[in-house]
């Protein structure tokens, strides 16, 4: 009689050692990492790349969803000639605030700090710790469960940069000035970047609006003239009136101040020096 030979499987044990190790190492939850250690059948490193496929597939899966919470993170060099701005973006509150959250943050800043990238996708594409930050975030992705993403990266050069972040760190300004020949632009600068997260200026002055916008603004200008019965050859000055308007409330230099509306962004600068200019700033918010 033939006897065929049986071999029992017997799974390896998983120790709170072993989950407490790739906790350690991933940031994953206790119960992702056991579960993963058994797949792996105790094998560390596969054990690794099923908590990363997890965070891949969730990733995936919540494409679509929106990143209307998070953080932005600021940094401005020694000797504020240099600013970056970013904001990482999550769908919830509760994941916004979180510790594991804020410290993917900083440890993107200090990427960007590091390496100056010219843009998001560069961002995203830096190395740390031997990985793209593209592959950090699944990685959390995979953690937590919500979507992340870097949803906005600038940065400015200027002879000096100013920065303005909103208590509830949902909102950042950064700004610089150039010509500024010595004078003191402490105040002005706290003031400008204050200004433009009140205010929400689309541009620097009309020059720099988009074409797009005010080619719609003229159309909106005419179509609110033809229905207020007004004949169509005055339709077009009509419009480039309202376009004026448009640039005085959306254009940061021509915007009336704040704190004194008798005077305008342009007229508060020249107060501090007439040959200061603004080559950039940058509005930054979620939600």
């Amino acid at each position: 009689m033939h006897l065929e030979k049986h071999t029992q499987y017997f799974p390896m044990t998983i120790t709170a050692q072993d989950v407490n190790k790739l906790r350690q190492v991933t940031g994953a939850g206790m119960m992702d990492c056991k579960k993963a250690l058994t797949e792996a059948n105790g094998n560390f490193e596969e054990a690794i790349t099923i908590l990363r496929k997890k965070g891949q597939k969730v990733s995936a899966n919540r494409a679509d969803r929106e990143t209307s919470e998070g953080a932005v993170f600021i940094h401005i060099n020694d000797n504020a000639t240099q600013g970056i701005i970013f904001s990482l973006g999550c769908e919830t509150d509760f994941v916004g605030k979180n510790e594991d959250f804020l410290s993917l943050g900083k440890t993107i800043l200090n990427a960007a700090v590091a390496n100056n990238p010219a843009n998001a996708e560069a961002l995203n594409a830096l190395h740390v710790d031997g990985r793209p930050i593209s592959d950090h975030i699944v990685d959390f992705v995979g953690k937590i469960g919500e979507k992340i993403e870097v949803v906005r990266y600038e940065s400015i050069n200027a002879e000096k940069v100013f920065s303005y972040t909103h208590s509830n760190n949902k909102l950042g300004v950064l700004i610089g000035l150039n010509g500024i020949n010595g004078a003191d632009t402490t105040e002005l600068g706290k003031d400008l970047a204050m200004q433009i997260a009140s205010m929400k200026p689309l541009a620097v002055d009309k020059d720099g609006v988009d074409a797009s916008v005010v080619e719609r603004e003229i159309e909106i200008g005419k179509e609110q003239a033809r229905q207020e019965g007004k004949p169509e050859a005055m339709l077009e000055k009509i419009a480039l009136g309202k376009l004026n308007k448009f640039y005085q409330e959306n254009t940061l230099l021509a915007q009336e101040y704040v704190k004194d509306n008798s005077l305008t962004i342009q007229q508060l600068i020249e107060k501090t020096g007439k040959t200061i200019t603004v080559p950039a700033f940058y509005r930054v918010s979620l939600g």
